[in-house]
């Protein structure tokens, strides 16, 4: 069974535990666990975005991050939280919203739950996604990603300075998986689109040491600092600006786009396995 902790800023986890083992990064390396990124995802040229003509400033992963959110429930195994749009918000991104962020598990299974309600009266747009850190030793050579389903046509992005790049970067998959080391993220963030899978695995060795069950998000990425002890797995809905953006929001590759009153909903499933075991049937 799962033990989970979470803290109102943020909404972010802080804590995943099984059997008492700490499976989640405890901030010893970078200062977050589990960030959400709301309302974009990556880096906006020049920190800035043009909504309706109008110039807005945000940083990196926008500031949904950074802000206090209100509890709504918190019990053994459901963790939720609301953040309403204020006078803050409003100054870097001009929509009415309710972003709900619910954490939940299930036996060894924890699910983070995001909904986003548009309570302006006009279009909004954004951006959206997840940012878990697992704890792993990705330098040791010992560590990688496999996929769910044979990848003949996933793309990888290159990134400069934080932006996309035009031309993609090199296909780094070994059969069917991405090797982890001391090198992996020399050029930042590992980017890719176009998957045909819904999951992949954390292995080490052999053994898997994580399901990511990512499934209706069309980018996922990887990263870690340089020889820090995690990973990120980060399920995206979209992706940095282009380094040849026209600076417009609603110019974002995969933008979401929500009516008056409408709600957007995604989730993704973290399923940990047990030590011991190299049979992730038996390990759970």
């Amino acid at each position: 069974m799962l033990e989970i902790k979470s803290k109102k800023s943020g909404a972010e986890l802080t804590s995943v535990k099984l059997d008492g083992k700490e499976m989640l990064h405890q901030g010893e390396f970078w200062n977050r666990h589990a960030p959400i990124l709301f309302p974009i995802v990556g880096r906006l040229k020049n920190d800035e975005t043009i909504i309706d003509g109008e110039i807005y400033h945000m940083g990196q992963h926008g500031f949904a991050r950074d802000m206090e959110f209100k509890e709504l429930e918190k019990s053994e195994n459901k963790h939720e939280y609301v953040l309403e749009s204020n006078s803050e918000t409003l100054e870097k991104f001009p929509f009415e919203f309710n972003l709900y962020v619910t954490h939940l598990v299930e036996d060894n299974t924890l699910i983070t739950e995001y909904k986003v309600v548009n309570k302006d009266k006009k279009e909004m747009i954004f951006g959206l996604g997840g940012h878990p850190a697992f704890i792993c030793d990705y330098s040791s050579g010992k560590y990688k990603i496999e996929f769910e389903k044979q990848e003949d046509n996933i793309k990888f992005m290159s990134l400069k300075d934080g932006l996309v790049l035009e031309e993609e970067a090199p296909n780094i998959l070994s059969n069917n998986c991405i090797n982890l080391n001391k090198d992996s993220f020399i050029n930042d963030a590992i980017i890719m689109k176009n998957i045909k899978s819904n999951k992949v695995y954390l292995k080490e060795n052999e053994r898997t040491v994580l399901e990511f069950d990512f499934t209706g998000f069309p980018y996922l990425g990887l990263w870690a600092k340089i020889g820090a002890p995690f990973v990120c797995i980060e399920p995206w809905m979209n992706t940095a600006d282009k380094v040849n953006t026209d600076g417009k929001l609603e110019s974002k590759e995969n933008i979401l786009k929500l009516e008056p009153n409408e709600e957007f909903k995604c989730s993704y499933k973290m399923l940990f396995f047990r030590t011991g075991s190299k049979n992730s049937k038996n390990n759970k």
